[in-house]
């Protein structure tokens, strides 16, 4: 990797270039973008290339976005910084590199004379390395980059193409203002399975398969097969299953014309599924007893990694005691139905744990963004749940089941049948 001072270096693409390796030396490299295309491609946008690790190995993603599609190939370090010396000037005039510090632009004219100037963030924060693998803890948001338009880094680029189709964003790659809770949604997703893939035995794998059941307009689906694809440089399958025709009609055509490869859309209920392998299921907002049929059926196809949103909670409702003295608590309607959900998504935890899931409930986003911000994520143990374990969950099961009265709960019921 080249090692020449930038400051020495006259040339504007060497000085340019020798940036770029000392930016990836250092680990302050979040993102070079490739612009103001000219050259025998038509349809070129721009290219965007990032560091990753692939197999241990140093590498550059690239992505050359055209109007309809993306086209992402990864190359090793030294590949790589040869091929983006070729595009400059021959296929693009101007190039942005972006750093905690800032952004460095180098501009080249029709003649090939150039010059590189630097920008400096307004807004310094605190930087780790962001190289794909080496991912923030767990809960923690990633560093915001210090860009010239001052964007938040997000995990999913707001100028993907699917963002545009699916309405997110409108032609020019910009926010649709009605759509911001939805954007602040799929990011905060994708930050999650990020962390849990991390945490789960799938984080070194080179494929996945995913099932998102209930996947509606496929804003999560297709974010999650981006970000797999795209930015963690996998082979993934990724399926949205619901029950909507026109909705899976609609998906599919936005597949197709973008010319996604491993996505899909499929006309099912969850409760009339079948348990085909899956290393991921995902089942966000399925309403009431969905959720628990989703559960099932990733545990049937041993899905290494359970994401679930639930809706509605209505089947323990009418089931549920007032204990003394809770009775003046839950005589209000706005706490019984708390208490239902609180009281099924326990349940739901603690039958995950005895089947032997590291199982958390928390907060998916705020709750101004949507009344629907509670999530359980369960991640497939290591190493098998000791049968002490085990009982001690199934013990805590049944106990709440008599303080509260519980009769019947459908995913316990399935695990049993």
């Amino acid at each position: 990797m080249p090692t020449t001072d930038p400051a020495a270096t006259p040339d504007p693409r060497q000085r340019f270039m020798a940036l770029l390796a000392s930016s990836h030396a250092s680990g302050d490299w979040l993102r070079l973008v490739l612009a103001k295309p000219h050259g025998a491609e038509p349809g070129l946008q721009r290219v965007v290339v990032r560091p990753l690790r692939l197999r241990g190995q140093d590498c550059l993603s690239f992505v050359y976005s055209h109007a309809t599609r993306d086209i992402t190939k990864n190359l090793g370090l030294p590949e790589g910084l040869e091929h983006i010396q070729s595009l400059l000037g021959a296929s693009f005039r101007n190039a942005h590199l972006h750093t905690p510090q800032g952004e460095t632009q180098l501009v080249l004219s029709k003649k090939g004379k150039g010059h590189v100037s630097a920008h400096a963030s307004t807004h310094p924060s605190t930087h780790a390395s962001t190289h794909a693998g080496m991912h923030a803890p767990q809960h923690s948001a990633p560093a915001a980059p210090a860009t010239h338009d001052r964007e938040k880094q997000r995990w999913i680029d707001i100028d993907r193409p699917f963002l545009v189709a699916l309405g997110v964003t409108n032609a020019q790659h910009q926010l649709v203002p009605a759509m911001a809770r939805k954007w602040k949604q799929i990011n905060k997703f994708v930050e999650i399975f990020a962390h849990a893939l991390d945490a789960s035995p799938l984080a070194t794998a080179q494929q996945l398969h995913v099932v998102d059941f209930g996947a509606g307009k496929g804003y999560l689906t297709f974010a999650l097969h981006d970000w797999l694809c795209h930015r963690r440089g996998m082979a993934a399958e990724v399926r949205g299953i619901e029950l909507r025709a026109d909705l899976v009609l609609q998906g599919n055509q936005h597949i197709a014309d973008l010319e996604l490869h491993g996505l899909r859309m499929q006309q099912g209920d969850v409760r009339d599924g079948n348990a085909e392998p899956m290393d991921v299921m995902i089942a966000l907002h399925a309403c009431d007893t969905a959720t628990d049929h989703a559960i099932y059926l990733g545990l049937q196809a041993g899905a290494q990694i359970i994401l679930c949103s639930p809706c509605c909670h209505k089947q323990l409702r009418p089931q549920l005691l007032s204990p003394h003295p809770l009775r003046s608590v839950f005589q209000h309607g706005i706490h019984a139905d708390q208490q239902a959900e609180m009281v099924t998504d326990s349940l739901r935890a603690l039958l995950l744990q005895a089947q032997g899931y590291d199982t958390q409930v928390f907060e998916f986003v705020a709750l101004e963004h949507t009344r629907k911000n509670k999530m359980i994520l369960a991640v497939k143990r290591g190493l098998p749940l000791p049968a002490s374990a085990r009982d001690a969950a199934l013990a805590q099961v049944a106990e709440l089941k008599q303080y509260f009265g519980v009769k019947a709960q459908c995913l316990e019921t399935l695990l049993q049948d």
